[in-house]
């Protein structure tokens, strides 16, 4: 699915020089976590959260101490939150330095700069204007919708086995040389030897993501001792 499958149009925006109090209203009338900041042509200039506010209230008067080590911090930051901490307008508090994508964007690279960027929600332009946001709950639609089924002529038991093997070489956890997958209409075993129960699980789920699997049996037992010693 792609971005424009996924993104939340219809959005509530603010314009720069909205009031903070009002943003904050406009938040919790609303029951959104966020609101976009744009200018008068729609260009996305800025995203405020419910963090960026309540950060404020966190916000503690410096003491001579933390003034002094203050001096030895990146001015860029630090004035950066102290306009966010005592800003008036939507510019003063919002984020700006944003991760965007465009509408042809993938939800599984979406969800890459998500976890990579550690954030909620990814504004989407189109021709430099905001077009919407992909937010996490968005990404469940992704998650949840069919994958499709393979071709016929693809889910056969030799089609089923390559693609576990070739799944299995892709992952370091796997000790592929250990571990035999079988497959018997559909149903996927797996003989040899494993080094965790959390191994057990991987192969549990890599074989269920093969189309064509049917059921799973783990018949792998622990790896012996001098086993792992030559691993």
């Amino acid at each position: 699915m792609k971005a424009r499958d996924l993104m939340t149009t219809g959005l509530v925006v603010v314009p720069p020089e909205m009031a903070v109090a009002g943003v904050a209203q406009l938040l919790a009338s609303r029951g959104i976590s966020a609101v976009p900041v744009t200018n008068a042509e729609g260009k996305l200039l800025g995203l405020i959260t419910e963090g960026d506010l309540i950060r404020r209230l966190a916000e503690e008067k410096r003491g001579p101490l933390g003034w002094f080590l203050a001096l030895f911090g990146d001015s860029r930051k630090l004035a950066d939150r102290f306009a966010k901490a005592h800003g008036a307008k939507a510019e003063d508090v919002m984020t700006r330095d944003l991760v965007t994508v465009d509408e042809d964007a993938s939800a599984e690279d979406i969800a890459r700069l998500m976890e990579r960027h550690q954030i909620r929600r990814v504004p989407v332009l189109s021709n430099g204007k905001l077009a919407g946001i992909v937010s996490r709950a968005d990404l469940l639609h992704a998650v949840l919708a069919p994958s499709g089924a393979a071709p016929a002529a693809e889910v056969t038991d030799a089609a089923i086995l390559r693609k576990i093997s070739a799944a299995m070489q892709e992952q370091p956890w796997v000790n592929a040389f250990y571990v035999y997958p079988d497959v018997q209409e559909g149903k996927v075993t797996f003989y040899g030897f494993h080094r965790s129960p959390e191994v057990q699980r991987g192969l549990d789920v890599l074989a269920r993501e093969v189309p064509g699997v049917t059921a799973v049996e783990d018949k792998t037992e622990p790896m012996p001792f001098f086993l792992r010693a030559s691993i």
